[in-house]
């Protein structure tokens, strides 16, 4: 065949041989005659007689060459779609053989009838697998495959296993896992498929009008009384079921009503969808009433040591302690003198142990009473855990004798100092619950707060101010049925506890208009929440502080017939707060009073305690707003602190005694004494920002070991001292 002479052209392949640098290759050439064809010497180009004839060749040459490769790629795409169609076709009637021989084995194998065919070989049937014993979580004939019997004759274990293993070999096997592969796959492409259409078909634009529409307008909610929440996860040993006065299976019930109550629906017609809330202009201005907070002092829970009214423990730890310490005449120690329970246990010292943790709590009553007289509140919420499981039905115990002095003097200041104290008993005391356990144990715990507050001896005002806050409780699926078994048990009480309780509305489901009735029936207070009445309240009424004003003498009423001080709860909620379940949680601090009046006892129901009561007096210059200044970051005045000594210099000469250096001291000792500890130092600085907690603790010194050499001792270095 002739041959052209061309130069392959590549840059990545130079050859320096050549005086292009690239490779003279002969081609083949389909047009000119092999007479004309070019040979790779210099004489063979004389041969055209001008230069415009070696160009009109060359053109030739490049057009043949064209062609050749295009010629060259159709057959290659021709060879392709012949092999991807005989594999396809060669596939599919491997299949289809496979199928039918497989049916024809099984159908041989049922019948009795021999096969007038004769057979030139053996023809196994394809292998199937077992049949499982229980049913695939993937399979879609679930209640076939396991109600499907076993039996004998069951031609797959009929079938031979040489047989099988003879399919296998043929490649039968792989064919049926090929097509099963090629199914799941046809599935996902239409899976796939399927989704990809819904999302192109999918339109995210809100159209103007619809914005007019009825049924996204913002509905008023009530609620549903025909409806029964299901009971919330209860699994695990939470912490509150260690505190709640119940065993342990008594507890998981109690919690059971709470989540109950707690399990509903947060839709978005109670959420950002809403009507605005329509609150008061009105401020109790001037102010005569008295602002509290709740059971903790967050200043002087930061001090040190700690002062504060809610230690508690574990039941494990009462049941750990009715062992003796391993060294008796020690004090206990977290590691090094812990109970030894090899030795006999003892059911009193455990309740001592218990007991001592409560009168602890009660003496630091006063400190926390006269703290706040001093900066001008005369309201606190004292802890139901001041004594722990006091009762408890196996663990409990009464408060006296041995807690009776203790109260009493606290009951004196408080008294002194006209200081109103109240308790609120945990939600788990239900008296309206359907489960005699939970009544039985929630009569159990007011009893203990009556006691509690009985022993304080205070004066007949605030004896009888001294209140329990107790909540409905779930409605358990009929708020008439939970309402009557209230009114059953209430009737059980006893007259000291009757005397003290009084009925609050909470933010789960019971209102104010559900509770007003009953307190008016039984001659109960009713404490109103403002911010539970914002999230629960009847559908008569609008959100919000306005429209509730109109039941303030009926609320305030239910006080003034039994003589005792009207109190209201306030708070507000976080300012992240969209469906009710956030709602519920309390800011860290208010920014405005309600338009209550201005002679009333307002509890503030607050995370930052009595900071979030100071934050009110100053933003409304109430009585004592200037008693207290801002802390200074890092310093505590009002407490005791321990020399801090500088070792001396290397070299500096000894002025001691015996001829030993004398240590400079850098920080004086300051020793503070009881009554002025925790109470702010001579400025009175007990007021921190919002924002700034780290405030409450002093500045931590670093400890940093000395460079090397001789001397090894650790150096005192605080931060911003030079290297």
């Amino acid at each position: 065949m002739p041959h052209c002479v061309t130069r392959d052209v590549c840059p990545g392949n130079n050859d320096n041989n050549s005086p292009t640098g690239c490779n003279i290759v002969p081609r083949p050439c389909m047009t000119r005659p092999a007479s004309l064809a070019l040979r790779a010497t210099s004489s063979d180009y004389h041969y055209f007689k001008s230069w415009r004839m070696f160009v009109a060749e060359f053109i030739r040459y490049l057009t043949c060459r064209l062609y050749l490769l295009r010629l060259m790629t159709f057959i290659s795409f021709l060879i392709y779609i012949i092999r991807r169609m005989s594999s396809r076709f060669l596939t599919s009637a491997g299949r289809l053989l496979s199928l039918r021989l497989s049916v024809s084995r099984a159908y041989s194998t049922t019948t009795t009838m021999t096969s007038k065919r004769k057979r030139t070989g053996a023809h196994p049937p394809p292998p199937v697998p077992e049949m499982p014993d229980a049913p695939r979580r993937s399979s879609r004939r679930i209640k076939d495959a396991a109600e499907r019997p076993k039996s004998d004759t069951d031609p797959m274990k009929a079938a031979d296993p040489k047989k099988a293993k003879a399919v296998w070999d043929t490649g039968e096997g792989v064919e049926e896992a090929m097509r099963e592969l090629s199914e799941m796959e046809q599935k996902l492409q239409t899976v796939v498929r399927t989704q990809r259409l819904a999302v192109e078909s999918s339109d995210l634009q809100v159209k103007k009008e619809a914005a007019n529409e009825p049924d996204i307008r913002p509905k008023m909610y009530s609620p549903n009384k025909d409806t029964v929440v299901p009971r919330g996860n209860l699994e695990g040993k939470s912490k509150v079921v260690n505190s709640v006065p119940l065993d342990e299976y008594d507890a998981e019930l109690a919690a059971g009503d709470v989540a109950d109550a707690k399990d509903e629906d947060d839709g978005m017609d109670r959420g950002a969808n809403r009507p605005p809330p329509v609150n008061s202009e009105t401020l109790p201005l001037p102010w005569k009433g008295r602002l509290g907070y709740a059971c903790l002092n967050t200043y002087l829970r930061n001090a040190t040591p700690a002062v504060f009214s809610s230690r508690t423990c574990r039941m494990a730890s009462i049941i750990e302690h009715r062992h003796p310490l391993t060294n008796p005449d020690e004090p206990e120690h977290p590691t090094k003198n812990r109970p030894d329970k090899n030795k006999p246990a003892d059911h009193e010292r455990g309740l001592k142990y218990v007991q001592e943790l409560g009168l602890a709590n009660a003496r630091d009553i006063v400190k926390m009473i006269r703290w706040n007289a001093k900066y001008g509140i005369r309201f606190m919420r004292l802890s139901s855990e001041m004594f722990p499981f006091a009762s408890h039905p196996e663990h409990g115990y009464k408060l006296a004798p041995f807690a009776s002095e203790v109260l009493a003097e606290a009951g004196k200041v408080a008294g002194e100092l006209n200081h109103r104290l109240t308790t609120h008993p945990g939600q788990f005391t239900q008296i309206g619950s359907p489960r005699k356990e939970v009544v039985a144990a929630a009569m159990r715990d007011l009893e203990y707060h009556d006691e509690m507050l009985t022993l304080l001896k205070l004066p007949e005002q605030l004896d009888r101010d001294a209140v329990m806050i107790l909540h409905m409780g779930g409605t358990y699926g009929d708020k008439q049925a939970t309402i009557d078994r209230f009114k059953e048990n209430y009737a059980k009480l006893s007259d000291s506890v009757k005397r003290r309780l009084v009925l609050e509305n909470d933010d789960v489901a019971w209102s104010v208009h559900d509770l007003l009735p009953v307190c008016e029936e039984l001659n109960i207070p009713l404490v109103l929440d403002y911010h539970h009445h914002n999230i629960i309240f009847d559908p008569s009424i609008r959100e919000g502080s306005q429209d509730i004003i109109s039941l303030y003498d009926r609320i305030k009423a239910t006080w003034t017939k039994k003589g005792i001080t009207q109190k209201m709860h306030y708070s507000e909620q976080t300012s992240s707060a969209v469906t009710p379940r956030d709602r519920r949680k309390h800011s860290a601090r208010v920014k405005t009073l309600p338009p209550c009046a201005p002679d009333m006892d307002l509890m503030i129901e607050a995370k930052d305690k009595e900071q979030a009561v100071f934050e009110l007096m100053r933003t409304f210059k109430l009585p004592g707003w200037d008693t207290f200044n801002n802390i200074v970051p890092y310093e505590r005045p009002d407490e005791s602190r321990k020399a801090v000594k500088k070792k001396a210099k290397k070299g500096k000469k000894a002025n001691g005694v015996n001829g030993e250096a004398k240590d400079d001291i850098e920080v004086p000792e300051k020793i503070v004494s009881a009554e002025d500890f925790g109470m702010g130092g001579p400025q009175a600085r007990v007021y921190w920002p919002e924002g700034m907690e780290e405030w409450l603790r002093p500045k931590k010194r670093e400890i940093k070991k000395a460079k090397e050499g001789k001397d090894r001792t650790p150096v005192l270095k605080h931060d911003g001292d030079e290297e």
